[in-house]
């Protein structure tokens, strides 16, 4: 795992990556963190979220994705489906739905830049240590960075 400081959005902006991932819940809210960034600054990834069901517990683990241009490049923005609500406190991060998602992620998007910030271990309160474990195995031998927020 490559780790660098900044904003995820703005260097995918800049062609850094050609796909970004974050967290999101099973609800269709992206209403806090970097899901409400991405739904206002990509309406699409929020309306690929929006397709989905509703608070399906069926989600944890699998993803939506929009693909959109920025630039000169297409940028693919993918809804991890990585915990199953937002309220209280204490972990919310599904560990065995961030394994299930990367593994689909390598499968989908394998050879391709991954760009993604601290998945789980913000809002939803997950042991980071734990989550990037997941997602190095999950990528195992592709080109990924977190991208630990700094403005």
């Amino acid at each position: 795992m490559r780790t660098v400081k900044g904003d995820l959005l703005k260097l995918a902006k800049k062609g850094q990556f050609d796909v970004i991932v974050h967290g999101c819940n099973c609800i269709c809210t992206m209403g806090a963190g970097i899901a409400k960034q991405i739904k206002s600054q990509y309406p699409s990834a929020f309306e690929a979220d929006s397709k989905t069901i509703k608070g399906s517990k069926e989600k944890l683990g699998t993803f939506s994705s929009s693909t959109v241009t920025v630039g000169d490049h297409q940028l693919t923005i993918v809804n991890a489906y990585t915990q199953y609500h937002w309220r209280g406190n204490g972990n919310k991060a599904d560990y065995g739905a961030i394994r299930s998602v990367f593994k689909q992620i390598k499968q989908e998007f394998g050879g391709l830049k991954i760009g993604y910030p601290m998945i789980g271990a913000g809002l939803a309160g997950g042991d980071w240590s734990v989550i990037s474990s997941i997602i190095c195995e999950g990528l195992q031998n592709e080109n990924h960075t977190l991208v630990q927020y700094a403005p």
